[in-house]
């Protein structure tokens, strides 16, 4: 059977546009370079340097990103300027744009000679390819009406191009059928509720007590670092995957402060970011309940050295995330002090993962282990080795920074896209990675207790931490005198 014209239109327009991103060789590897384009050609509009747009008026921009019958745009500029418009416009806004351009070239066409209207069909194949680029990198920007109107408007328009056969009505019912799945799935997904742990505040029971035989630990659940590192992997993959791009952009537009990252727009924006910066935290407090809460010096120096055991592994991966959180609960207050635990623990495999994650120099040596994560990351020829999960709260202050010290239009109005053209980079490069399938079976018991096993609050962890080894200078016996007092008047 001959394949349907439009659909060959469709098939010829993707192959004749570059499939993967070019940012690297635009912009390099890395964000310290100026983003500020020259000005020297102030009315030009928009601005080329080195053969890259850098900076334009909105109208300029959203031009560029329309189709005509001789021209298709980048997709890495597609990718782009859709993932930054939305700091300067609404995506129903943008898109009534985009429809207005489209309508006005396909009346230029349908008025034109008769060679310019035989290509009706291919500009409608190039339209259609840019809707379903944009509904399926950015299914979230149609989950209101007035973007599904413009969306459906555009669409009744382009199918008027194809009314013999109806090929074009039968792809774009398609696109739109997977865009509502798209959307239903993420729907669904806000709708079940982080279970949030609730931390062991009342510990008075802890005092003076031994520890049931019969009460489990992490090690009871999975004594293998390796396979404990797999899991957690698993979980970050996991917890990743429902992170999209315009969620990252979210943040970059309306965070307040590094320390808080609400967002002052949709909260179901970020709600995705804040279930995974809470998974972050959730770690780093179950490290440190599970060492501080083992009575026996013996058994919580074994309990720390696992940990350590597991957060290399993690590095070996290419989880840089559960490492970090790993370390931060070792790093707490509560395990820290543990003078006595830590004088028996073997600390040079401590010592080389504190070195990887010491944050001089802007965490020059965590960036350079990313930094080969991701080049082996590119030549692998395995899932194992195209794992790549990088700390994400430094992930979001880069991004955050970048965002903050370049400005987001120049001194003529024009908009700063270079600067979106990095950001945009950075974006596409963790897309990328969380793209990969995680390699590792999901093993229920220890997922169960990863993420239900009861954590301790910072007051519970100081609690088990004094019980275990009592306070050694006038500091610590006042907070622990402070910690009893508080517990007897509860009682």
């Amino acid at each position: 059977m001959a394949e349907p014209l439009c659909n060959a239109a469709v098939k010829k327009c993707k192959e004749t546009m570059p499939q993967t991103p070019i940012f690297s060789s635009m912009l390099g590897s890395s964000c310290s370079g100026q983003v500020q384009p020259d000005m020297g050609e102030r009315c030009v509009d928009p601005v080329y340097q080195d053969g890259n747009l850098v900076s334009g008026s909105l109208e300029a921009l959203i031009e560029h990103l329309v189709p005509t019958m001789d021209y298709y745009p980048d997709r890495t500029y597609i990718f782009t300027f859709l993932l930054s418009s939305r700091v300067f416009i609404h995506p129903h806004e943008l898109l009534a744009k985009v429809g207005q351009l489209c309508i006005k070239q396909k009346q230029q066409l349908e008025t034109g000679t008769e060679a310019e209207k035989a290509k009706l069909k291919s500009f409608a194949a190039k339209i259609i390819q840019l809707l379903k680029e944009w509904t399926e990198t950015f299914p979230y920007d149609f989950q209101d009406e007035k973007s599904m109107k413009e969306l459906k408007e555009i669409a009744h328009r382009i199918t008027q191009c194809d009314e013999e056969n109806g090929t074009v009505k039968k792809i774009i019912s398609q696109m739109t059928q997977n865009l509502l799945m798209a959307l239903s799935a993420r729907s669904q997904y806000q709708e079940i509720k982080e279970k949030f742990r609730q931390p062991a505040t009342d510990k008075g029971t802890i005092l003076k007590t031994k520890p049931q035989s019969t009460q489990k630990d992490i090690l009871s659940v999975c004594c293998d670092p390796l396979i404990l590192a797999q899991q957690l992997t698993y979980v970050e993959l996991e917890r990743v995957s429902n992170i999209y791009p315009e969620d990252l952009m979210q943040i970059v537009s309306h965070m307040d402060s590094l320390d808080n990252h609400k967002c002052r727009g949709d909260v179901t924006k970020t709600y995705n970011l804040e279930a995974y910066d809470n998974w972050f935290n959730c770690l780093s407090m179950l490290v440190a309940t599970e060492i501080c809460r083992v009575v026996k010096k013996k058994q919580r120096t074994r309990m720390v050295e696992f940990f350590i055991d597991v957060a290399r592994e993690c590095f070996n991966i290419g989880n840089f995330n559960s490492m970090m959180a790993i370390i931060s609960g070792m790093n707490l207050s509560p395990v820290a002090r543990l003078k006595k635990t830590w004088s028996k623990v073997k600390t040079a495999k401590f010592d080389v993962l504190e070195h990887h994650m010491d944050p001089s120099s802007n965490f020059c040596n965590y960036r350079t282990a990313l930094q080969g994560a991701a080049q082996r990351s590119q030549t692998a020829n395995s899932n194992r080795e195209k794992i790549v999960i990088p700390v994400f709260n430094l992930f979001i202050k880069d991004i955050y920074f970048l965002h903050k010290i370049h400005t987001n239009r120049l001194p003529n109005g024009q908009i700063n896209f270079k600067k979106f053209w990095e950001i945009s980079r950075q974006i596409h490069d963790f897309l990328t990675w969380k793209q990969v399938e995680c390699p590792f079976e999901k093993d229920k018991k220890i997922q169960s207790y990863l993420l239900t096993a009861p954590i301790y609050s910072e007051e519970a962890l100081f609690i088990a931490s004094f019980e275990s080894e009592g306070p050694e200078n006038h500091m610590e016996k006042d907070s622990w005198k402070t910690l009893r007092t508080t517990l007897l008047n509860r009682a």
